[in-house]
């Protein structure tokens, strides 16, 4: 049962839960299209329906509260009693013999609650109510949360509260004797407010409706060190909540398909999930929303990253007939890709230039990366060319990578773009690691782009180095109450705040509403990002050490586990799932046993590894 992964998940991000199931083994195939299904629908109703029908492929599960976090005090004008009979499990139907409910009365104040589920989840909430003083439907207000303070907070306050993209603040009737759905957005926390005056609810129940596309977690990292763990599941996690339909970038905002958002959520997507029908979904939708000649999401930079992430999926799953689709359109990208470089081999990538929002104010920093990952396109146009059969278009691709690498830019401190550099091979990655990107730890990282700092890391051999990062700068919000991975971050921002998960004390900072710049000003900030799971995708890569090539026939496997003991994972190919063990022993060797699936070629470069193979079916 797949829900079984999804609660062995939780269970690592100290998440509570009342579910009580038993981990599953590895599932050895991922999922088909549910979207490719025909939707089952009621025998009378067929004719009439025709072909208007789209099955919606997510499941709908109901989660009780882990805690009653806050209540209004009680006094003359406002009660709140039993609120602890909300964490009770219900079988969500209401009845006329209620004898344990939680009273909300409202004299002439609010009564008011505020809840926690424990993580963060995406949905919405159903409210029970077994009677009301009026016989009628009364008004209540729910606000969601991903932090307290976003929970307690005001619409068009100083903290920059919105119902941008997912309405979280809204005013609606619960009847009398019934229920009420509330919500569609990304939550962890829920207040419910009473404000109709002189009114009484006795609330049977308040449950979220948790909706999410039930994947096995095909594959896995352990290791003797928990932190890395739960950050490995976190961002995990982070983007299945994000595989709604399309793969997004925030389920509460911006709810959209940003392509540059996609690669790392990509990486991780495959690294867990395997090939899963959402990402070609998601590529397609915005390709055919962007004529050649424009960009796509008015980014110059994010048409190329849906070029890099067609490279990625052909090399770890090699669907050509998949790639055969993109030739025009490809093609035709490269081809207005290569009027973007001048005749000194420098690019002038047009408006809508933008690497990540930390870099943002750093035009040098912008320059230097989009150079590189110009550089990084041709590359790959070269290898997609290639299979393609456009030997002209992969000739033309080869001799402007050459040409752009003979303008070396300045990345001017900038550690995004000095990893871009690195990985365009534009300089010598282990001066810019010791330069720019090892420089003071984590501090100057951001959460989407903090994965390619990682990867140009390992490319300088600072495997420890890249580490320590995760274990600081990742593993920091997970200190700050995290269950997901936010938008953005700053290790600075954690003196003296409170963490999410609690009403901010008196003298302490808010991390949510008082931080942020740019799209991200205070409660607006997304606190489930899927751009931000990089660690995942690296940990299975660089230390689990799973390199995956030739569309998945071929898995070179070249662990660091650096200050770690063991490791232990599987891995998803398109015949199967590749499981690992390393250990360490007393002599600095590995001994390192492998489960592979098929005839998938099975290599390794890494000298103190005595490596056992073992096939699989």
């Amino acid at each position: 049962m797949k829900l079984n992964t999804l609660v062995v998940c939780l269970s690592t991000l100290g998440v509570c839960s009342s579910l009580s199931l038993a981990a599953p083994a590895v599932e050895e195939s991922a999922p088909l299209c549910p979207l490719q299904k025909e939707a089952r629908v009621p025998a009378p109703v067929q004719d009439a329906f025709g072909g208007r029908i789209e099955k919606d492929p997510r499941v709908r599960t109901y989660v009780t509260p882990a805690r009653i976090v806050w209540q209004s005090q009680n006094s003359d004008k406002s009660t709140v009693k039993n609120a602890e009979c909300l964490l009770k499990n219900t079988s969500g139907q209401i009845s006329l013999t209620t004898p344990d409910f939680c009273a909300l009365e409202n004299k002439g104040e609010p009564a008011s609650i505020l809840i926690d589920f424990g993580t963060e989840l995406s949905g919405g909430i159903q409210i029970g109510g077994s009677g009301t003083s009026t016989s009628q439907p009364v008004e209540v207000r729910v606000r969601f949360g991903e932090s307290v303070s976003e929970a307690m907070s005001e619409l068009g306050g100083k903290k920059n509260a919105t119902n941008d993209h997912a309405v979280r603040d809204q005013t609606t009737l619960i009847p009398w004797l019934g229920t009420a759905e509330i919500g569609n957005t990304g939550f962890r926390f829920v207040r419910i407010d009473l404000v109709q005056p002189n009114s009484t609810l006795n609330l049977k129940f308040t449950r979220a409706v948790f909706l999410f596309n039930d994947l096995p977690y095909l594959g896995s990292f352990q290791s003797n060190d928990e932190r890395l763990n739960q950050i490995w599941n976190t961002g995990a996690y982070t983007v299945q909540l994000n595989m709604q339909n399309y793969v997004w970038d925030g389920f509460k905002r911006d709810r959209l398909v940003w392509i540059g958002d996609m690669h790392p959520e990509t990486m991780t997507i495959n690294s867990v999930f395997g090939a899963n029908w959402m990402v070609p979904r998601s590529l397609d939708l915005v390709r055919d929303e962007t004529p050649l000649g424009s960009w796509m999401n008015g980014i110059s930079s994010y048409s190329i990253w849906w070029l890099l992430i067609h490279n990625d999926w052909y090399r770890m799953n090699g669907d050509f007939e998949y790639l055969k689709e993109q030739q025009p359109y490809l093609t035709g990208f490269l081809r207005q890709l290569l009027g973007c470089v001048d005749e000194n081999g420098k690019e002038k990538m047009p408006p809508g230039r933008f690497l990540d929002w930390p870099s943002n104010a750093n035009p040098q920093a912008i320059h230097a990366g989009l150079q590189s990952l110009m550089i990084l396109s041709f590359d790959a146009g070269v290898t997609l060319c290639d299979a393609l059969g456009e030997k002209e278009l992969s000739a033309q691709c080869e001799e402007m990578a050459a040409k752009m690498r003979t303008y070396i830019p300045d990345p001017n401190n900038s550690k995004q773009a000095a990893a871009l550099m690195a990985l365009a091979g534009l300089e010598d990655a282990k001066k810019l690691n010791e330069e720019v990107m090892a420089v003071d730890g984590a501090l100057r990282m951001s959460t989407f782009y903090g994965y390619y700092v990682l990867l140009a890391r390992a490319m300088a051999e600072d495997y420890q180095g890249a580490l320590d990062v995760i274990r600081q700068y990742w593993g920091g919000m997970l200190d700050m109450g995290a269950t997901t991975f936010w938008e953005d971050f700053d290790i600075e921002w954690m003196e003296n705040a409170a963490r999410i998960d609690e009403l901010v004390p008196e003298g302490k900072i808010d991390i949510h509403g008082d931080y942020g710049n740019y799209c991200y000003i205070g409660l607006r900030h997304s606190l489930s990002h899927g751009w931000a799971s990089g660690p995942t995708a690296w940990l299975s890569e660089y230390v689990l050490g799973v390199r995956v090539e030739d569309g998945g026939k071929k898995v070179s496997i070249n662990p660091h586990l650096c200050d770690l003991e063991w490791v232990e994972g599987s891995f998803p190919l398109k015949d199967g799932v590749l499981k690992i063990r390393h250990e360490k022993q007393a002599d600095g060797s590995l001994k390192t046993e492998v489960s592979a699936p098929g005839k998938v070629k099975i290599v390794s470069d890494t000298k103190n590894m005595k490596m056992k193979v073992k096939r699989s079916r």
